[in-house]
């Protein structure tokens, strides 16, 4: 299969970006280094090219009531304006995908998807949209962009014309953004960090990179690839879909449950399986400290006296933590915070500590 490029493809090759097949596309995984990127998000501002994701348009009379059936959570509750992290789910409660949605109107909807989930999540919402809402796919008609940091405010405030500050977090405003008409500017992200994402028609949408680069060039801005973007999500336990999350995986056990609304009116798709499973699922997700240097990677197993209790979802050397952090399926009895466990490392163990909150937090 080819693989597509985003409209700032371009840019990253003369960056020196270290490009990679990812999702379909051919993206950028590193420019300077992963460890500069990170580190430079997390002390001043990041720009990040996330156009290999998905978007769907959810319109008309039955949007909400469709949204209502399809999301775990309760997209009712938003208003025009704003944003809400959600769960989309099956009938045996594992996650499709985690999405974000936008509400545009009273009665219009962005649902930006997981790229590697594009074609499956549109198929699963036109299979189960009894109440006969408006799907379209507009994954090809968009570019996004992520500015991240804790000075991304003061870049994005030079780019519109609007006070960039007054903009609430998880909510966002239809406005130009670097010139460009048409685009949605969102108070969200995926590092942790204080920031925007940017949605731009995509045709037209190039002039937008080299805009935010003179824009930040104040603060240092640098583009950062997807290594950094992995490693900025792992440090405050964000969960990756293919990783910590899957068609099998409960968003319960995930840790998710902030954003499964068991009690809304009318359920959704797979309210009752996800409530059955709540004290009968085997493994949770829980965040290890390593001790030492040896990294948990995606796939290892984790240990108790010799046996097998769970195993390892995303691992790393935090950049900022300073030490390296996994995320990890365990079995409810060894789930408790304090709990030492033991990964095997090719052969060769490491003992991990569980602990709960953000990596960032742990000293």
């Amino acid at each position: 299969m080819e693989l597509r490029r985003t409209p700032f493809f371009d840019h990253h090759v003369r960056a020196g970006a270290r490009i990679v097949p990812f999702a379909g596309f051919e993206m950028p995984v590193t420019y300077q280094g992963l460890r500069e990127e990170h580190l430079q998000t997390r002390a001043s501002v990041g720009l990040f090219d996330v156009s290999h994701m998905g978007e769907v348009r959810v319109r008309g009379p039955k949007a909400e009531d469709a949204l209502m059936w399809l999301l775990s959570n309760a997209i009712r509750r938003i208003a025009v304006g704003s944003a809400q992290y959600n769960a989309m789910c099956n009938e045996q409660g594992g996650v499709v995908d985690d999405v974000f949605v936008y509400r545009v109107a009273a009665d219009d909807f962005l649902v930006c998807v997981n790229a590697a989930n594009r074609d499956k999540d549109f198929a699963w919402m036109q299979a189960n949209n009894p109440h006969g809402a408006e799907l379209v796919d507009e994954g090809d008609d968009w570019a996004q962009l992520a500015i991240q940091g804790p000075k991304a405010v003061d870049v994005v405030d030079r780019l519109v014309d609007f006070d960039a500050a007054s903009v609430k977090r998880h909510t966002f405003r239809q406005a130009a953004f670097a010139g460009i008409d048409g685009c949605l500017v969102a108070r969200t992200g995926y590092t942790g960090e204080d920031g925007f994402e940017v949605f731009l028609p995509a045709e037209g949408a190039g002039p937008a990179w080299d805009a935010i680069l003179a824009a930040g060039e104040p603060e240092g801005i640098v583009p950062v690839g997807l290594g950094a973007r992995d490693t900025l999500r792992l440090e405050v336990r964000n969960c990756l879909y293919g990783h910590e999350l899957s068609d099998e995986t409960s968003p319960l056990a995930a840790g998710l449950g902030w954003i499964v609304k068991l009690r809304k009116p009318g359920g959704f798709v797979g309210a009752t399986a996800i409530a059955a499973r709540r004290e009968t699922d085997p493994e949770v997700l829980v965040g290890l400290v390593m001790e030492g240097k040896r990294i948990a990677r995606d796939g290892m197993a984790v240990l108790v006296d010799g046996q097998p209790v769970g195993r390892v979802t995303s691992g790393t050397l935090g950049p900022s933590v300073g030490r390296p952090v996994a995320l990890a399926y365990v079995a409810r009895a060894h789930s408790a915070v304090g709990t030492r466990l033991t990964v095997d490392v090719r052969g060769r163990e490491a003992t991990g500590v569980v602990v709960e909150g953000s990596f960032l937090e742990v000293s």
